[in-house]
């Protein structure tokens, strides 16, 4: 049996899938109980398109489209530092460069670093991609609130035997998706997850980023 620590140990974030579809019910089943996640006065702020099949090829199609052209767009919130300072530049750079060691790309290959960022569009090839949403009245609370619920669903698919990949890149064409998917151009796209059974075997999956120890980012008040 897999226990809630073993769940949160075993997540990563897997960039290779497997060509096998999950059922509609396995997703269902993973966002009714995700539902129970906490949040300020019960506002429940999530909203979830489930996007699979025809209509994920469809969409992912508009945004790789959209990002070959050179096009882009303004995302519905500031999701990086528009400054990066330490420690944080560090781990960003060592995060994108154990993605590209483990895939064998050089830093002067240049191409090939862009078709692995566009493969985010595709969500990594995974069978399923969930764009999350939220209403532009609520606050900043609400993206506390929407962590835990998104974080349910991650270890919620570890228990279905299921690997995810939260992904901000999912929402940097906020309109072709809400466009896409018949969504109200006035809510806040926050980000999308690849959801699917993870390819074990794929280079890009056997890495894991480090983790700071409790020591290095908690104090204890007696």
């Amino acid at each position: 049996m897999t226990t809630v620590s073993d769940a949160i140990k075993q997540r990563h974030s897997a960039r290779a899938f497997l060509d096998k579809p999950v059922s509609q019910d396995i997703v269902y089943d993973i966002l009714e109980t995700a539902r129970h996640a906490p949040s300020g006065v019960n506002t429940q702020p999530w909203q979830v398109a489930v996007v699979s099949g025809e209509s994920k090829t469809q969409l992912q199609n508009k945004m790789l489209s959209a990002f070959e052209a050179g096009e882009s767009e303004q995302m519905d919130y500031q999701y990086y530092p528009k400054t990066w300072v330490e420690p944080f530049k560090k781990r960003r750079v060592t995060t994108g460069t154990q993605l590209y060691s483990a895939l064998n790309i050089q830093r002067e290959d240049k191409a090939t670093r862009l078709a692995q960022w566009a493969a985010n569009y595709r969500s990594f090839d995974a069978p399923v991609a969930l764009y999350f949403f939220m209403d532009p009245s609520l606050e900043t609370g609400s993206y506390f609130d929407y962590g835990m619920f998104v974080q349910n669903i991650m270890l919620l698919a570890i228990e279905k035997g299921l690997a995810t990949c939260p992904q901000g890149a999912l929402a940097e064409f906020p309109s072709i998706v809400k466009s896409t998917l018949g969504y109200d151009s006035n809510l806040i796209l926050l980000g999308g997850m690849a959801l699917g059974y993870e390819d074990t075997d794929h280079p890009v999956n056997q890495y894991r980023t480090e983790r700071e120890t409790v020591e290095n980012f908690s104090q204890f008040f007696d």
